[in-house]
Formats: C-alpha cells, sequence, structure tokens
C-alpha cells in the first residue's frame, strides 16, 4: 500500500469496519465510540492519510485556498507584499498558493490556468512587464472567480484594486532633488507597459514642468527590465552626454544602483556630481556607499489589505448574492526615503 495513496475505504478495510464508520469517526461523530475513534485516528496517521481535497471541494465548492501571482520572488517589495497577504488568509482560515510568472506573459497565463484548475477560491494578481493583452485574466473573472489587483493592474473598471500613489511618490523624489539644487534631472523608465511605469514618469515630468526646468528627450532613457544591468548600462550612455545629468531619478531601486556603479565607473562622486534617488525602497538600498535615497512602498500593508479584499469578495459570493461586489480602489501613501545619495545641500553645510 502505497501511503500517498490511502483512503478511506484503505483505513476501513484494514481494521474491518465500514468506510462510513471511518469518515465518521475521522470527524468525531457523537455516534462513534471512543475506542474506534481512537483506532481510526492512530491508523491514519501511520499510513499518513490525508482527505482528498478536491473531492471535498467538489462537495462543499470551497477550498479555502487563494491563489497569488506574483511577478518576481526575487524582488523585495513583492516579498513583504507576500508576507502582508498570508499574515490575513491565514487569520481568515485560508491557504495559499503562490505562482510566478517571473515577468513573462506566457508564464502568467499558465499560473492562471493553473491556480483556475485546483479550484481557488479567489486569485491575487500583479501583472508582469511583458502583459499586454489582458484576455486570459478576462476568461478567469467571466468564469465567476473574484481577482484583486495589488500595484500592478490595468484598466478594468469591474475589478478591485489596491495600488500605492506612484504619480505623486514620483513627483516627490524629483521635487526633492530640485530643493538640492539639481537642475539637469534624468530618469530611468521601467518597462513602458506597466500603469505604474507611465504614472512614475508623469510624476517626474510634472516635478520639472512645475519649477520650469527643461525636460530633455535625451534624459529619459527606457529599461524595459528595470534591472541593475539595464540602470548601469543607461548611466553609461547619459554620461557620454555633452551635458550630463546631475541628478538621476530611476523608475526602481535595482535600475538606481545600476546607476550609482555606473557613475563610480566614471569616477565620478555622489551626490556631489550627480545625486541618485531610487524607487520601492530595497533593503539593499540602505547597504549602498552612499545609502541610496528612494521612495518607500507600504509592502506588507498591500498584501494585507488586497488579501482583505478578496476575501470579503470571496464571502459575499459565497452568500449567493445577486449582486457583483463593487469594486474597490485602495491607493497607499508612499513615503520618501532621503539618505546620502541625494543630500548636496548637507553636504555643503559641512
Amino acid at each position: 500500500m502505497k501511503f500517498n495513496q490511502v483512503t478511506i475505504k484503505d483505513i476501513a478495510r484494514e481494521l474491518g469496519i465500514s468506510p462510513s464508520t471511518v469518515s465518521r469517526a475521522l470527524k468525531d461523530h457523537p455516534d462513534i465510540s471512543s475506542d474506534t475513534k481512537k483506532a481510526v485516528n492512530e491508523l491514519a496517521e501511520k499510513l499518513n492519510y490525508q482527505p482528498n481535497i478536491v473531492a471535498l471541494s467538489l462537495r462543499q465548492r470551497k477550498t479555502n485556498t487563494i491563489g497569488v501571482v506574483i511577478p518576481e520572488l526575487v524582488h523585495f517589495f513583492f516579498s513583504t507584499v507576500i508576507s502582508g497577504i498570508e499574515s490575513v488568509a491565514y487569520e481568515a482560515g485560508y491557504n495559499v498558493i503562490l505562482a510566478q510568472s517571473n515577468e513573462s506573459y506566457q508564464r502568467e497565463v499558465i499560473a492562471l490556468k493553473a491556480l483556475f484548475n485546483s479550484r481557488v477560491d479567489g486569485m491575487l494578481l500583479s501583472v508582469s512587464r511583458e502583459t499586454t493583452n489582458f484576455d486570459h485574466i478576462e476568461s478567469i473573472i467571466s468564469k465567476g472567480v473574484p481577482i484583486v489587483f495589488y500595484d500592478r493592474m490595468y484598466n478594468n473598471p469591474n475589478s478591485s484594486k489596491v495600488i500605492v500613489d506612484d504619480y505623486i511618490g514620483a513627483k516627490e523624489a524629483v521635487s526633492h532633488l530640485i530643493e538640492q539644487g539639481c537642475k539637469r534631472i534624468a530618469h530611468l523608465v521601467g518597462a513602458p507597459s506597466l500603469i505604474i511605469t507611465k504614472d512614475r514618469l508623469r510624476g517626474y515630468q510634472d516635478a520639472l514642468n512645475e519649477k520650469e526646468l527643461e525636460l530633455k528627450e535625451n534624459y529619459t532613457v527606457i529599461c524595459p527590465s528595470g534591472s541593475f544591468e539595464e540602470g548601469k548600462k543607461a548611466t553609461r550612455k547619459l554620461l557620454s552626454l555633452g551635458t550630463i545629468p546631475d541628478a538621476i531619478f530611476a523608475g526602481n531601486d535595482p535600475m538606481a544602483m545600476g546607476a550609482m556603479m555606473a557613475i563610480k565607473e566614471k569616477g565620478l562622486s555622489i551626490p556631489q556630481d550627480i545625486a541618485v534617488v531610487g524607487f520601492s525602497n530595497w533593503f539593499f538600498g540602505e547597504l549602498m556607499d552612499p545609502s541610496l535615497t528612494t521612495v518607500d512602498q507600504p509592502g506588507f500593508e498591500m498584501g494585507q489589505e488586497a488579501a482583505r479584499l478578496l476575501i470579503r469578495q470571496i464571502e459575499l459570493k459565497d452568500k449567493d448574492q445577486d449582486d457583483d461586489p463593487i469594486a474597490e480602489t485602495k491607493v497607499l501613501k508612499t513615503k520618501l526615503i532621503v539618505r546620502d545619495s541625494s543630500q548636496k545641500k548637507t553636504l555643503k553645510k559641512k
């Protein structure tokens, strides 16, 4: 007998009792004697019996499981989001199945199908950098599976989402650089298809426009993967211009770190020659030399809010309410974390 194939019938056959008696004993039914319960539970543990979750879900129409699709597990921000999701989900009695798209559209499609086939009660999704076609998501929604977006989403008015104010966060970051006396501010732009990228670009542009600073086309460099290496390569390109920037605002911290490496390779000082600000507040940013100024996103809180929204929708659906749940959008505030990589005025005072 293979342990991973043990069924209630196997336990019943070993003990010489009926499968229905085994089932009731496992459920601690009052009509079953304590001796029988003890025998059943001891054998079930010995044989490593596990209930058939799929069969249970078919009977109960619920698995108490939510699926989470995340773009990158290595991203510090997303790891904090997962912690927030799990803290709320487990408290509410839900298990979490995690899938990684690895920033791939095809893998995102496969992940959603796998979660759907696993009969999860709902899904939390942050779309990949490659995703520009959303038919696979619409298909899941049309089947009645609740989906809540976190951080990255698309303009679906019928779905709930939890996001940060990327526009304000970027605008505050660039305004800080202007306050430090920077006038030639470049921007390393992330994946152009993402709404968060567009919002951060708008914040950068509006901050410059409000102070009547020139928006130079060659000071905006697109880095589709938003990686450390792309940040380094883009900064080398900026440093080859006739007039180099005196500050760089990067759309995320890995690009900002890449920028810092390229600046140091050129023999320039940070922030004296070029100030640098990132976005997302990676843990490693504080360990950089100089430490990286960045925009903090409340990832843990985002995960908590997204899980609460999803569980609320699942439970409304379980009550067979006629009306679809009203889509909600929760916008969380960012916070500028000022460190050494941008504080030019502080250095002058010294």
